[in-house]
């Protein structure tokens, strides 16, 4: 027999198999014109710093994919990569070298980049070390880096591409700003909470001297840069005063009070001040009113010339407290109130978001390109007609507001490290836009412009080159047959919440340059969170690393290794409170194939996952038990004669195998979850497939068919019946090597380190250098169901459910296998009585056809019903004892029944409780008077 350890234990089979099949080149695909293809695109993870729990959610729905198709024969390429994550790298890097006491200015330009390349080997190599250890089977020769070469000449080759067509431009616009990092940055990365803060209420004096008008403002810095007043037009308190001017606070020159719909007369006094410089929304109503635009903030958030001399070269919030003081001194603060407000700070730094009107470089959303049509109308086409499909659908509603609201799309960044724009400015204001510093001093020697040209020192978004991916890792803008074969992709997964920033914009670029879409599917999923459902962050140390999970770790190194990862100290006692209270005694090892398989299960078209670390035991349990099963089909199948010719190319003669009814019913249940599993693959419902696999091991196969294969050798081997014992030993290996190659996809481990085993015994035996990676996956014969067997061993199991309730009842132990005594359907029953006799733990199975003499013999005894048969376990009772036991089991009912009753009676608790709970209330009374009713029968027939 081959050896297999005693239990499932999964380091040394990650560590033997994963280098194995990368080696093998397993991972590379084929490039077969005639096949079909199937390919998928990681969404590239930050270069800053480690997966986390989303990342493995993420790729194990990916890496499921990919397996299957590669099964199924398809030219199979999934493309890893990482993204340079411009803004979160460069403030890591900064942070190191504040650590050493320097800044990036004093390392200058070159040298702070060639610092980030260094930060980035080390973190990508981090990160690809963790995607082995989940078992992601990508094609690591696709590999890419959105600062590579390659990837750099397609991003730079598009901007001058769009620039060409008109679609590029620079322009002075609001814009988020971080005032520390001194850039620019995306809607992304702006997290919006509520904070405590206040409204200061402010008089305007009326220029006329006729009275005043009070406004309300959170940002009372900011009225240094007021260009009006606002009111509504309907507001009858105000419509005398639209036309009129008031002293501007402080700064003392006059401003019109103007009326428009956007002021909600509800908010403060109904009056709002004006200023379009920093605030988005009053940028909106200066350009509509043609107001003057007037920035009182420098880029570092500091009070610039525009406002009197007084406040110049404050910080923001420091000529906020000044600023009120002299509002108060002079008489114009009316009020302070304590206000809840919204505040904008960067995800990356903590500052406050400041709207700062600068010079940026913009692509044009709406703009007709050469074609007639826009960058967005096209992405909007591509969803519209279908090209696109979105799993929910419902995101598609998502999709179509965001894109239909569109507004030209900010792409450049005051940093150093990312792709530097590739636009050179002359003395007298040109811009030449050009691939090289070669190509445009050409071009602007074509202008007629041959003195000093100075490179824009601004980068791109991150975003922009992430949205080239589905064409630029495929060799765009050369002709390849990757292209050819693998764009469109098949699938995109991803999560909701970069629908518009990553989703959107691949649409549109890959429409716009390639004239195809970049995949044809969109899965979004839910965003992973704690066992409680809250957000998994570093701040609330509640962040798991998945390859903590698979290995295990004690508690204090894990807690070490978690507060160095976060870089916060401050958060230590909070993630060494949450791991405690998790881990008592630290992170068990689940394995991957335990975490992936939690992962699946999990994967449902729902928006959020809890993540409860008690899955990853259940179902490390589940990758044991196939273990086991596993054992027990070697023990009984390796060396024999499982019915099976050489290499099973012909069918066995007529009679060589003789197939029961059991037989039958296991590899119809096969068929159907073969089924199932296809389908689940088909909606991308991974839950779907993981919980029919599940059913059908743990359950069917295990708990079933491997008692009653073990009751059929038996009974062979007692009769001498070696068709039948050959049917049932091809049946019990048969199934286990289709089941191995069914949930490779999700475990991929544990099914290959079994099927290697297995599938010579099975009759399947892998062609030289073949592993389960590459075996067909199952397909599902619908016509191989036999009805009839499966309505045979429903029957039988119900038998046995009964039977063993009705042990449970009496409190029988196991050992004791008393007599079983049965009434109708004799046939049946007699059929069934050797599984019935090894299942239901009995001694001899008795049909008792005279109905009289089966009343008789059963009148002290507990009588069970199930279909046509009563059926009443044969054991000599002590009546007064049985008597007591039922009375007082009686009585506990009837007071357990009584209190459930008065709960339901009670209007408050029903109202009031969730409609499961209350469900859950009225499904017990239910069981607990079924229970009495029986009890009692059994109890007037022991008299007393």
């Amino acid at each position: 027999m081959s050896e297999l350890a005693k239990s499932f234990e999964p380091a040394a089979i990650e560590a033997r198999w994963a280098p194995l099949w990368e080696q093998a080149g397993v991972y590379e695909p084929t490039l077969d014109p005639a096949k079909q293809s199937f390919s998928i695109q990681l969404p590239p993870p930050n270069v800053t710093g480690t997966l986390h729990m989303g990342h493995a959610f993420n790729q194990t729905i990916m890496d499921s994919l990919t397996r299957y198709h590669r099964m199924r024969g398809f030219n199979t390429l999934w493309v890893p990569g990482t993204d340079h994550a411009g803004i979160a790298t460069q403030i890591v890097v900064e942070r190191q070298l504040q650590d050493l006491g320097l800044s990036r200015q004093e390392l200058g330009r070159k040298n702070f980049v060639a610092r980030v390349w260094d930060w980035k080997q080390e973190s990508g190599s981090t990160i690809t070390r963790q995607m082995r250890r989940m078992g992601d089977s990508v094609s690591w020769k696709h590999e890419y880096f959105t600062m590579d070469e390659g990837l750099s000449k397609t991003v730079t080759e598009t901007f001058v591409r769009l620039f060409d067509e008109g679609l590029i431009y620079r322009g002075r616009r609001l814009v988020h700003w971080d005032p520390v990092l001194k850039s620019a940055v995306s809607d992304l990365e702006v997290d919006s909470k509520e904070e405590d803060g206040f409204l200061w209420f402010v008089r305007y004096p009326l220029a006329d001297g006729s009275g005043d008008l009070t406004v309300a403002t959170t940002r009372p810095e900011t009225m240094l840069g007021d260009v009006a007043l606002m009111v509504n037009p309907g507001d009858e308190r105000y419509t005398a005063l639209v036309g009129k001017e008031v002293i501007l606070p402080l700064v003392g020159k006059k401003i019109p009070v103007i009326a428009d719909d956007y002021v909600d007369r509800e908010f403060g006094t109904g009056v709002v001040k004006v200023t379009p410089a920093h605030d988005a929304n009053d940028y909106a109503v200066g350009l509509r009113h043609d107001l003057p635009i007037i920035g009182v903030l420098a880029l570092d958030a500091t009070i610039n010339d525009n406002a009197p001399e007084p406040y110049r070269g404050l910080d923001r919030f420091v000529a906020r407290k000044r600023i009120v003081s002299d509002l108060d001194a002079q008489g114009f603060l009316v009020e302070t109130r304590k206000h809840k407000l919204m505040v904008p700070r960067c995800e990356r730094t903590g500052q406050v978001i400041e709207p700062m009107l600068t010079n940026q470089w913009y692509v044009a959303m709406t703009k007709p390109g050469a074609d007639g049509t826009s960058i967005a109308g096209k992405a909007i086409k591509a969803v519209a007609s279908g090209e696109v499909k979105f799993y929910p659908e419902q995101w598609v509603n998502t999709y179509n507001h965001w894109m239909n609201d569109i507004q030209d799309w900010c792409i450049s960044r005051q940093l150093w490290w990312g792709h530097q724009i590739p636009a050179w400015y002359a003395d007298d204001g040109q811009i030449f836009v050009a691939r090289s510093d070669e190509e445009a001093a050409q071009k602007a020697a074509a202008a007629g412009y041959t003195g000093k040209l100075v490179r824009d020192e601004d980068v791109l978004d991150t975003w922009y080159s992430s949205a080239l991916v589905p064409f630029s890792t495929l060799g765009w803008p050369g002709k390849t047959l990757e292209q050819d074969l693998f764009l469109p992709s098949s699938v995109l997964v991803t999560g909701y919440d970069i629908i518009f920033f990553w989703v959107a914009r691949m649409i549109m670029m890959t429409t716009h340059f390639t004239g195809k879409v970049p995949f044809r599917d969109v899965y979004i999923h839910g965003l992973v969170r704690d066992a409680q459902g809250q957000k998994m962050s570093k701040s609330e140390g509640n962040v798991l690393d998945p390859v903590d999970l698979i290995d295990g770790i004690a508690l204090d190194p894990l807690l070490d290794k978690r507060v160095i990862g976060l870089r916060r100290p401050e958060t230590a006692p909070r993630v060494r409170e949450n791991t405690k209270k998790e881990f008592p005694e630290g992170i068990p090892a689940y394995g991957a194939d335990a975490l992936r398989f939690t992962f699946a299960a999990l994967a449902t078209l729902g928006r959020n996952i809890a993540f409860d670390s008690k899955r990853c035991e259940g179902y490390r349990n589940f990758c044991n038990k196939l273990w086991n099963a596993t054992k027990f089909v070697l023990m009984n199948c390796e060396g024999q004669d499982c019915g099976l010719l050489e290499g099973d190319k012909t069918e066995c003669p007529p009679g060589y195998n003789s197939f029961s009814q059991a037989d039958r019913w296991i590899t119809s249940e096969l068929q159907r979850a073969e089924a199932a599993v296809a389908q689940g693959f088909a909606e991308y419902r991974l839950d779907n497939v993981a919980n029919a696999i599940y059913q059908f091991v743990w359950t069917e196969y295990c708990d079933w068919y491997l008692e009653i294969a073990k009751a059929q050798l038996a009974e062979a081997k007692a009769a001498g019946n070696e068709a039948a014992a050959r049917g049932t030993r091809r049946t019990l290996v048969r199934t286990l090597e289709t089941v191995l190659r069914l949930m490779h996809p999700v475990t991929p481990f544990v099914t290959a380190e079994l099927w290697e085993t297995v599938a010579p015994i099975a009759g399947r035996a892998p062609a030289a250098g073949q592993t389960i990676a590459t075996a067909p996956y199952p397909v599902a014969q619908l016509e191989r169901v036999d009805e009839a067997a499966c309505a045979w061993v429903a029957r039988f199991k119900a038998l046995v459910l009964a039977t063993r309730s009705v042990a449970k009842q009496m409190n029988i132990a196991e050992n004791k296998r008393p007599p079983l005594l049965t009434h109708g359907d004799a046939e049946f029953v007699a059929q069934a009585a050797p599984l019935l006799k090894a299942l239901a733990k009995v001694g001899d199975v008795q049909v008792i056809a005279d109905e009289a003499a089966f009343v008789d013999a059963t009148k002290l005894l507990p009588v069970a019903v199930e279909g046509n048969v009563r059926l009443a376990l044969h054991v000599e009772i002590d009546v007064g004892a049985e008597r007591e036991r039922l009375d007082k089991e009686i009585a506990r009912l009837d007071n357990e029944i009584e209190k459930a009753h008065k709960q339901l009676g009670n209007e408050n608790f029903v109202s009031r409780a969730k409609p499961e709970v209350v469900e859950q209330m009225r499904t017990r009374l239910a069981g607990f008077v079924e229970t009495v009713a029986r009890m009692k029968a059994q109890r007037e027939q022991l008299g007393g």
